[in-house]
């Protein structure tokens, strides 16, 4: 992970930042905005506690530096960077950002975000750290709610690039632009979507999920041959495109035929989606076609399939290097023990 001890003057001065909820992902996001160069300080219910996740975050970044993951010097900048506080409200007192990642229970949310907007400047922009609770909701707990906006960072924090921005309709251009600077100068890779509860990952991750579920109940495989299944055929895949790149790579014509098979057993529930099939009426077939869902330059087409080629290589070659993740294997064994 980079460790630049200067934030560039490009942050739309966010140089000061507060943690409210300083556990695991708390603490992840205050490793990566004090890493970027920020100022930061941590608050939980009272000061015995934020002060003991000073102190392990701390501890894990030497590991980190011992393990390669944290760059060399990463445990002095965060010894500078970092503190703890006696409270919330003294946390958020004098900073330029918050972010807000508490328990994911709405009132516990909606109480946490009352005390930090009444604390905090006029002009301090609040994000909330939340996986699935629509962003609007959380935003009647806020005042002044045009500097509020959901600001979702993937776990572990240190090391996935995403983070999802989500507005709402008072959130202020400003409030928006000044977090996506931030965030992309401390190395992630923000995208700006519409509130919905769940948002783009989660409501993506829990649709596999309890497809995979149903699977299992259907007895058509093990959870451990299901993820091994994932794991190495569209999970493989999905380390480096997104669905819509994969389907017009494919061709979307395959895609809508394999869906007419699918919908003859299962009904409409995995029926291809209206917008497919307009899509192949169309004749926009993908890179095979010339267009898809995305407008993919003819030209770009052979150096997008070598790159393609390449990167599965080199993602081959690192699952072999790195080996079989630990207790998966064990996993496995036990399931054809017990008869699964």
């Amino acid at each position: 992970m980079s460790s630049d001890p200067v934030a560039s003057e490009s942050g739309a001065g966010i140089r000061t930042v507060a943690v409210v909820g300083s556990g695991y992902m708390g603490g992840g996001i205050a490793q990566v905005l004090a890493l970027s160069g920020r100022d930061v300080v941590l608050s939980d219910v009272d000061a015995a506690k934020a002060e003991a996740a000073r102190v392990r975050l701390l501890d894990e970044a030497r590991r980190f530096v011992k393990t390669d993951l944290f760059d060399p010097g990463s445990v002095e900048i965060l010894e500078q960077r970092l503190r703890a506080a006696d409270s919330i409200e003294s946390a958020v007192a004098d900073v330029d950002y918050v972010t807000e990642a508490v328990f994911e229970d709405r009132q516990v949310k909606a109480d946490a975000l009352r005390r930090i907007s009444r604390a905090a400047r006029a002009d301090t922009v609040i994000g909330t750290n939340t996986s699935a609770i629509p962003i609007g909701e959380l935003a009647e707990s806020v005042e002044r709610p045009e500097r509020f906006l959901g600001v979702h960072w993937m776990n572990p924090a240190p090391f996935v690039p995403a983070i999802e921005l989500i507005a709402t309709p008072q959130t202020s251009e400003d409030a928006i632009a000044r977090v996506e600077a931030m965030v992309t100068e401390a190395g992630k890779v923000p995208a700006r979507i519409a509130d919905s509860p769940g948002f783009v990952a989660n409501r993506l991750q829990f649709a596999l999920y309890k497809e995979a579920v149903r699977m299992v109940d259907e007895g058509l495989a093990t959870p451990s041959q299901i993820d091994t299944v994932v794991s190495n055929a569209f999970g493989f895949r999905l380390a480096l495109f997104g669905p819509f790149a994969i389907g017009d790579m494919a061709g979307l014509d395959v895609y809508a035929a394999s869906y007419e098979s699918l919908s003859a057993e299962y009904g409409e529930r995995l029926a291809a989606p209206e917008r497919l099939r307009k899509t192949v009426d169309e004749g926009n077939l993908g890179i095979k076609s010339g267009r898809g869902f995305l407008d993919i330059p003819s030209e770009d087409v052979p150096a997008l399939l070598a790159y393609r080629d390449a990167a599965y290589r080199r993602l081959s070659v690192l699952r072999r290097e790195l080996g079989a993740a630990p207790g998966l294997d064990a996993a496995a064994q036990a399931e054809k023990e017990s008869g699964q």
